[in-house]
């Protein structure tokens, strides 16, 4: 883990911190800003993301800002987002492998197709893309779907067992 930041349990008093990074994320990975309001991503996050998932916050210990936070329900990642200025320092891993050593059988998840930089971490965190297809949602681009099996699960699958 790394030293700098603290992972916490999701609380709503990290509400604004949450969405200001979540956003600010997004809108980098895309190159465009985020068409849903303010108001329905708080109302999506603290209503209806954290009634059925874990979420984690990686959180800068000097300054308390939200650097990370990734939701999962123990068999899918449904979100992961680092901020900006926060990529390619070890948070995102450190966030999947949280995830990793509560998934239940493995975890799936989809990445839009057009973020390369995301593909390609997903890859490296040992996610094979299965498939692509698209996704009806606001954003009317393509996702692919990944896949993560724990090595022991994998290798029971390939023996035929």
């Amino acid at each position: 883990m790394k030293h700098y930041i603290d992972i916490v349990d999701y609380h709503p008093r990290y509400t604004e911190d949450t969405l200001r990074m979540w956003r600010e994320s997004k809108a980098f990975a895309l190159g465009k800003a985020e068409s849903q309001s303010l108001a329905s991503h708080r109302y999506y996050l603290n209503r209806v993301l954290a009634a059925c998932n874990d979420i984690y916050l990686a959180i800068e210990k000097q300054s308390g800002q939200v650097l990370g936070m990734i939701a999962t329900d123990g068999e899918s990642i449904t979100q992961l987002y680092v901020a900006p200025d926060a990529q390619r320092q070890g948070i995102g891993s450190c966030l999947v492998e949280l995830a990793k050593e509560s998934a239940n059988n493995g975890l799936m998840l989809y990445t839009v197709e057009i973020n390369q930089q995301a593909r390609e971490f997903w890859q490296k965190q040992g996610f094979i893309e299965c498939e692509t297809k698209t996704i009806t949602c606001d954003e009317g681009m393509i996702d692919v779907l990944c896949e993560w099996h724990p090595k022991a699960l994998a290798q029971h699958s390939r023996m035929g067992g």
